[in-house]
This record gives structure tokens, C-alpha cells and sequence, in this order.
């Protein structure tokens, strides 16, 4: 990929994650149960497979399986550090709010199987 893909797709993970953030608000999501927060996390993963099957449909199939593992990347490790920051320092909760926000956390693995499992469903069916 190109570094300007690179920053595009680095810059639209990061308003995901802003919009997410603003979303959560109040308590970035404590202020809900966990059966409500298993429920979203569950209903997420619908338009994320959606738009991917769409975005991975467009890229040739020697390369999905590559993109796949950059988007991975950039929908979890920004993630991951835009949280740290936010959850870990500002909060005040420190390495502890992997446990505390799981619902986030569980979002740093996700992408690492769903990405590429989309990526290789649609390679097989469009050879």
C-alpha cells in the first residue's frame, strides 16, 4: 500500500474511535450493563462485517489477504493507544481498563480473526 492509503486508513480508524468515544459518553459505556454492551458488541460486528465484505470486494484477491492485516492493524493498535490514553491515564484506571471496559478490549482481538476471515471467505468465492 501507498502512505497516503496508509494515513487514510490510519485517519478514518482514528474519527472511528473519536466518534465511538463521543458516543460512550458519559462513562464511555460504564453507564451501561454488560448484557446491554454484550448485546452492541454483538450487533456491531453486522455493519463492520457489511462495509468490509464491501471494501475487501473491491481490492484484487492477491492483495486482500494483505489489506486485511494492515486494517486489522489500524482498527486495533490506534485503539488500543488512543484507550490507554483516554481510559488508562485520563481516567485514572491504568492497565486495569482492559478488564474494566472489556467491551473495548475484546475489540484489540476481534479485527485479528474477523479481517482476515473476510478476507479469505471472499478470496475462495470470487477466484
Amino acid at each position: 500500500m501507498k502512505l497516503k492509503t496508509h494515513m487514510r486508513i490510519f485517519l478514518v480508524a482514528s474519527l472511528i474511535w473519536f466518534v465511538f468515544l463521543l458516543a460512550g459518553m458519559p462513562e464511555y459505556y460504564l453507564q451501561y450493563s454488560d448484557q446491554t454492551m454484550i448485546l452492541f458488541v454483538l450487533i456491531l460486528l453486522i455493519p463492520i462485517s457489511l462495509i468490509l465484505v464491501f471494501v475487501f470486494k473491491r481490492i484484487k484477491q492477491k492483495k486482500r489477504m494483505k489489506i486485511a492485516v494492515w486494517y486489522a492493524f489500524y482498527f486495533t493498535v490506534p485503539f488500543f493507544i488512543y484507550d490507554s490514553i483516554y481510559c488508562g491515564v485520563l481516567l485514572d484506571h491504568g492497565i486495569k481498563f482492559i478488564i474494566i471496559f472489556w467491551f473495548l478490549s475484546i475489540y484489540y482481538l476481534i479485527p485479528w480473526v474477523l479481517f482476515p476471515v473476510i478476507a479469505t471467505v471472499l478470496n475462495r468465492k470470487y477466484k
